[in-house]
Formats: structure tokens, C-alpha cells, sequence
């Protein structure tokens, strides 16, 4: 089981990759690490904060998707009807955009530091956007 550090504004959080669920999202994205960027609040989703992407490809299809995800799950939205993006839950969360409800793929789950995540989705909302990074626990 692949592990992930991820550290956002001043959180750290420790996540595993879905690699039996969703194997091509983390093989390419694993490609990618060490990933650095920002992440901002979403605007029609619900409590998730996400990475716009725009028309960036990271070569993968649907797997293991949802419109629906948990509190912690990290999805990667191979773009089509909206712009490639990274989607994170820290709570309610019905993935949509301006078009309407949208599936992403779950490859990433956060396990440690889950009692942040109301704290930085507040942070990101009132303040917002927060550098990011992903890479190799």
C-alpha cells in the first residue's frame, strides 16, 4: 500500500492510494510526484476544496468513480464535460460544476490528520488559496 504525504497551508496528512480500485489513476499520478500547486474552494460541490486543472491529461479513463465522495477522499476528474480537475472532501460533498453532476475517479484516501480537514476547508474558504503537495511518504 502506497502512502502519500500531502501538505496544505499548515496542515500535513498522510493518505494511501486506492491501487487496487483505481490502478491507472495512481500509476500516472504517482508519475507526477513530488506535485506542488495551490488548491481553492470549490464553487458548486459542497465542502471540498480542488485543483482546476483546465485541459491538462494525465491519460487515464474511469475507474472507480463517484459523484458522491466520503470525507477524505481525494478524486481525479479526467476532464470532458468540465476541466480536469483534483477534488477534496473534507465533508458533504456532491461533485458537480457549472454543467451539472460530475464522477471523478477515488484513487487517494487521507487516513492521518482527518480531524484537520473541517479546519483547513474553513481556511481555504475565508482565506483562500493554499499551496499543496503531494509526494512519496
Amino acid at each position: 500500500m502506497q502512502m502519500i504525504k500531502i501538505t496544505v497551508g499548515p496542515f500535513d496528512f498522510t493518505a494511501t492510494m486506492e491501487e487496487k480500485d483505481a490502478p491507472n489513476t495512481c500509476a500516472e499520478f504517482n508519475r507526477l510526484l513530488p506535485y506542488k500547486t495551490q488548491v481553492i474552494h470549490v464553487r458548486w460541490s459542497g465542502e471540498s476544496i480542488w485543483i482546476p486543472l483546465g485541459d491538462f491529461k494525465l491519460n487515464v479513463d474511469y475507474e472507480n468513480h463517484t459523484s458522491h465522495p466520503s470525507r477524505g477522499d481525494i478524486l481525479f476528474y479526467p476532464g470532458g464535460i468540465s476541466e480536469t480537475e483534483i477534488l477534496i472532501a473534507y465533508g458533504s460533498t456532491c461533485f458537480s460544476s457549472k454543467m451539472g453532476q460530475l464522477a471523478g475517479n477515488h484513487f487517494m484516501t487521507i487516513l492521518d490528520g482527518r480531524d484537520n480537514l473541517d479546519e483547513l476547508g474553513r481556511l481555504v474558504l475565508w482565506k483562500g488559496a493554499q499551496d499543496i503537495v503531494f509526494e512519496n511518504f
